[in-house]
């Protein structure tokens, strides 16, 4: 597909440039910046640059702490759930990091059917998850594109007992603006796509042939999808390739012209960090390692950078670092994951996975730690239902109303978690955090909060406001 379009808003040298200008590291510019941030209107490409270059242990604990703060004043202690549904490791690209690339002889190659997409479905729905992303190498079956929206058909359509998948996020390679608008008119939720790199050179490097290897045609599907109507869409590095650095300030110039063209930025920012994958040397020692205390500046300084976007933290991390990163700034998680095809429903099998996880637990695990740690897992979907999204997501988060909304709906389905699928363990923890929370609302979202978990106590479900 020939792409007549180019990601003209990249500016490499800029990038250079703030980078370089940023020198040694001044504490009262970083204070100022932090205090700035602290207003929940954001950073610059230039602030965003300074941050990234503190290494000073007390600035890094002060920038910690603002970010903790940005995360509590808009999220409160919300964590949204999710799985990921692989339909497919068939891939006609050579990108050297990933299990998934066409000359990898390493793996196991399986493409799902509808049948089998509904039983993975299930067990999902099983499992207690609302919310999906379906994802795979960028090949589709022999139906070509209908297959994807035929998947996302036939995931809506199942039903078990109480359970069903409420929304379906997708993450698949670049379509046309008119695949964007059938995508869009299968109601979908968000439309991920990771660039992987923004460097050009790199990009280069990692991506020897296939369709991803032409940069533009990947770099500019977001604005197809938000021509197409989509005003929910997912962005991300993989943190490994290139400098970190780099990487977060041509975030900031992606996001930047989203906010340009179409008035609204990205709904979700994922932070995947390189994991080994079978049959790749480069994801074993990546360009650039990403330490864990770098990881942990690159989801603060987003969280202060970007305060309304959401932030993804998958199960590549351990459980410790998804932890110590729930404060700084990670609002969703997936949990109980499988990163091949099939493997919710026979889960033995994960020869075939893209990458290796870093948490291996349960969905039942994880939301209890959750709980545990003092947050709320929430596994709502009613903004997307309800068409609070994109500027009108906005429009309610940044003067704080949209939080009215989702403490009371976390809260109402997490009960229906407990109540459907919880342990006893969990139903414990749950009970506390729930209580916890309640104690710190303020009147009228505690009201709405307790009539709704009343309603789920009563037996109904999908209760949000």
């Amino acid at each position: 597909m020939t792409n007549t379009q180019r990601a003209d808003w990249l500016d490499e040298a800029r990038i250079t440039s703030a980078l370089a200008m940023t020198g040694d590291t001044d504490a009262a510019k970083v204070r100022e910046i932090l205090a700035k941030a602290r207003e929940l209107k954001g950073l610059s490409e230039r602030d965003v640059a300074t941050l990234c270059t503190v290494r000073d242990p007390d600035l890094v604990a002060e920038m910690f702490d603002a970010a903790r703060y940005a995360k509590n004043e808009i999220y409160g202690p919300r964590i949204v759930m999710f799985a990921p549904l692989y339909f497919s490791n068939i891939c006609t690209n050579e990108c050297v990091y990933c299990a998934f690339r066409r000359s990898n002889k390493e793996l196991d190659r399986k493409a799902l059917s509808l049948d089998e997409i509904e039983s993975e479905t299930a067990a999902l729905i099983d499992q207690g998850h609302k919310r999906m992303l379906l994802i795979g190498g960028e090949a589709f079956p022999k139906s070509g594109f209908q297959y994807l929206l035929d998947a996302i058909e036939r995931i809506y359509s199942v039903k078990r007992g109480r359970g069903e998948i409420r929304r379906v996020n997708v993450n698949v390679a670049p379509l046309s603006t008119d695949q964007f608008r059938d995508l869009k008119a299968a109601q979908i939720g968000t439309y991920q796509l990771f660039q992987e790199t923004y460097h050009r050179k790199t990009y280069a490097e990692m991506h020897l042939d296939g369709p991803k290897a032409d940069f533009d045609w990947r770099a500019t599907a977001i604005d197809r999808a938000m021509e197409a109507g989509i005003d929910d869409v997912g962005l991300g590095p993989l943190f490994g390739l290139a400098d970190w650095r780099f990487e977060m300030l041509a975030l900031m110039q992606h996001i930047g012209h989203l906010e340009d063209k179409f008035g609204v930025g990205c709904h979700t920012i994922s932070v995947p960090r390189m994991e080994p994958a079978v049959g790749s040397d480069v994801s074993i020692n990546p360009p650039h390692m990403v330490s864990d205390d770098d990881f942990k500046k690159i989801v603060a300084i987003l969280r202060l950078a970007v305060p309304y976007t959401g932030i993804i933290m998958s199960t590549r991390e351990t459980a410790e670092m998804r932890r110590a990163t729930f404060e700084l700034g990670v609002s969703q998680i997936s949990g109980g994951s499988r990163t091949n095809p099939g493997g919710y429903a026979t889960p033995a099998e994960e020869q075939a996975a893209q990458f290796t996880r870093g948490d291996h637990r349960s969905l039942d695990e994880v939301v209890r730690d959750v709980a545990e740690c003092g947050h709320v897992p929430s596994f709502c979907t009613a903004c997307y239902r309800m068409g609070r999204t994109g500027a009108d997501f906005m429009d309610l988060a940044k003067p704080g109303l949209i939080r009215e909304m989702c403490g009371p709906n976390a809260l109402s389905s997490f009960m229906e978690y407990m109540m459907d699928y919880g342990s006893d363990d969990t139903i414990s923890a749950g009970e506390k955090a729930i209580t916890a929370e309640i104690a710190a609302m303020e009147a009228k979202p505690r009201r709405w909060s307790e009539t709704m978990m009343r309603k789920v106590r009563e037996g109904k479900r999908d209760v949000f406001r």
